[in-house]
């Protein structure tokens, strides 16, 4: 009986499971992979001339400036697009969105964003290129993403494969910073949304076999303590009391000890000042205090964020808070108010039909089975404030690492496997 050397044995298994995961791809969809290929190094530039146009959230002309590129680059593929204005007191750049329409297939809605958390005066600002890996500001959170779905699209339109499908990119240009009040900022989201059957989000992924299924939404809170100011040699006596600072590390002990715990439940004080005086700038997320140690702190200040899978779960951790706050040590009173950013994406079965669906063109093109990610290891985005109105998956950006630092990288090898997976899922989803 004839034996086989475990290499020629494993090269044998490969070629033959290379060989499945081809019979899984139709003509048309291996078609769509060469045509993806093809554009593997214009991709790249275009991604370099995007992060080399610094586009920090509160940079509005840089923002409209990287919203210009893509613009002219959806009209040429065929896409109608529009540059949605903010007012100007909201102090945002706007947002840039582009479609196509038609009568068949399900009606997609891609989402991303224009902005990067680098602004202007930022040291790191150029798109560097080693080998593989490309230092990036804001490459991987998310204008890789950007690219990636420009290209997908510019492979499907090529090939004729969009006639008579609906299918709208919504590229926000202040998802690090969202504008004020959220009913205009995220308006034209919703709306695009609720014209939609499946939202597709390119936020950076997590790993090329992850997506997400489900994100956290988060809160602001702000607590506020206040004591009685006297000498330092009556604290604790009846008449003066704990002071502030006192109360309001009572509070924040509360709430490690009653409120933690929860299954994607957190929560977290980002920024703490107390004394005879505070002085806190919102804008700058700084301030300063005057106490000392001889006087009973008159006030105190925290900032806060709170992270949720649900509102259920949003509601009753405000609730356990607010109950904390409300029990006094003596001669102090405290109040706590919270503010909406993003609301929770929570699972549905839906959504993981979606990553299943992903999974199966993964397999397909020999990439692997694509697994859903813990929503507690992930940020807030905007697919969550259409997670009501339509279903969706997320996390289908570029790889890379270091996301919001000086040493942010995007994944250059796994740049255009992303955009074929991504051309060919999108052909799949229009067709069903």
């Amino acid at each position: 009986m004839k034996t086989f050397s475990p290499l020629i044995l494993s090269l044998f298994l490969f070629l033959t499971q290379s060989s499945l995961h081809a019979q899984k791809l139709s003509s048309v969809e291996k078609k769509i992979v060469k045509k993806a290929k093809t554009y593997n190094d214009e991709s790249i530039s275009f991604l370099e001339k995007v992060v080399n146009i610094n586009s920090g959230t509160m940079h509005l002309e840089g923002v409209r400036a990287v919203g210009k590129e893509f613009n002219a680059a959806f009209n040429a593929i065929g896409f109608a697009t529009q540059w949605i204005e903010m007012p100007a007191d909201m102090n945002r750049a706007g947002h840039l969105f582009a479609s196509i329409k038609g009568k068949k297939g399900k009606k997609l809605l891609l989402i991303g964003h224009l902005d990067t958390v680098f602004e202007a005066n930022s040291p790191f600002q150029t798109f560097e290129r080693k080998d593989s890996i490309a230092y990036a500001p804001g490459g991987n959170d998310m204008k890789g993403g950007d690219v990636i779905v420009l290209y997908a699209l510019k492979v499907l339109q090529e090939l004729n494969l969009l006639n008579d499908r609906t299918i709208t990119v919504a590229f926000t240009g202040d998802e690090e910073s969202t504008g004020k009040p959220l009913s205009i900022s995220r308006k034209d989201l919703i709306n695009a949304a609720k014209e939609s059957d499946i939202a597709l989000g390119f936020e950076t992924a997590t790993g090329f076999n992850n997506a997400t299924i489900a994100r956290r939404g988060s809160s602001g809170w702000k607590l506020e303590t206040a004591g009685k100011r006297a000498h330092s040699s009556g604290v604790f006596s009846e008449r003066t009391g704990a002071g502030a600072i006192f109360e309001m590390s009572r509070i924040l002990h509360q709430f490690y000890e009653e409120v933690r715990g929860e299954q994607y439940l957190s929560f977290n004080p980002g920024n703490l000042l107390g004394g005879t005086f505070v002085d806190y700038d919102k804008m700058k997320s700084s301030g300063t205090a005057f106490g000392k140690s001889n006087v009973v702190a008159q006030t105190a200040v925290v900032h806060g964020g709170l992270r949720f899978i649900s509102e259920e779960q949003k509601e009753n951790a405000r609730a356990k808070m607010r109950t904390i706050v409300a029990n006094n040590l003596p001669s102090t009173n405290a109040t706590i108010t919270f503010t909406d950013s993003y609301p929770a994406m929570g699972p549905t079965e839906a959504n993981e039909e979606l990553l299943k669906k992903l999974s199966d063109v993964s397999e397909a093109l020999g990439f692997g089975e694509v697994a859903a990610y813990d929503p507690g290891r992930r940020g807030a985005a905007d697919i969550s404030f259409v997670a009501d109105y339509v279903d969706g998956l997320d996390g289908l950006g570029s790889m890379g690492t270091g996301a919001h630092t000086p040493q942010e990288t995007i994944n250059l090898n796994t740049f255009n496997a992303l955009i074929q997976r991504t051309a060919v899922y999108i052909y799949r989803l229009t067709r069903d």
